[in-house]
């Protein structure tokens, strides 16, 4: 399944809608402006909220913590020695990793699980201006999950770069 985020409104504090490929509304994003640190909310098209995310405060890299229900899910954070292309690691709270790679400023990067690709995030395949696809590969996969983390490490790769 295919979604569709307006990248120029990417920007916390501001709410924003992520849309099927039908042009459906499907996830709200709540930013939380007035914070000390990132913080925003994916919720449904009824207004529950699905994901909590926001920066770690007192990390010595910036990382990014997405929560479920008040639960820890994941830890995103920039992987060290990631020379030639940016790389993240999203460590999930039951100890496996997704692995995300790719040209995260050009928005044309992979999520993978062991070298499996759960999803491909991409400008490529749309003709509107400041969008990017998020295709979710797998029919089995977290899709707020996999947003969540696109939106993170395109976040985190803005602010290393000083393009927030």
């Amino acid at each position: 399944m295919r979604f569709l985020v307006r990248d120029r409104l990417l920007g916390f504090g501001d709410d924003y809608w992520i849309e099927d490929e039908h042009g459906n509304k499907v996830f709200l994003v709540d930013g939380k402006a007035m914070r000390l640190r990132d913080t925003f909310e994916l919720k449904d098209t009824r207004g529950r909220v699905l994901i909590d995310i926001h920066q770690k405060m007192f990390a010595l890299r910036d990382t990014m913590v997405i929560e479920r229900d008040g639960e820890t899910l994941a830890t995103i954070r920039r992987k060290r020695l990631s020379l030639l292309r940016n790389h993240y690691r999203v460590a999930l709270v039951d100890g496996t990793e997704l692995d995300v790679s790719g040209k995260i400023l050009d928005r044309e990067f992979g999520v993978d699980y062991d070298g499996e690709l759960l999803a491909q995030i991409s400008r490529r395949w749309l003709r509107v201006r400041e969008t990017y696809g998020v295709d979710v590969v797998r029919d089995d996969a977290d899709t707020a999950l996999l947003i969540a983390v696109a939106v993170c490490v395109i976040h985190l790769a803005e602010k290393e770069h000083g393009a927030d």
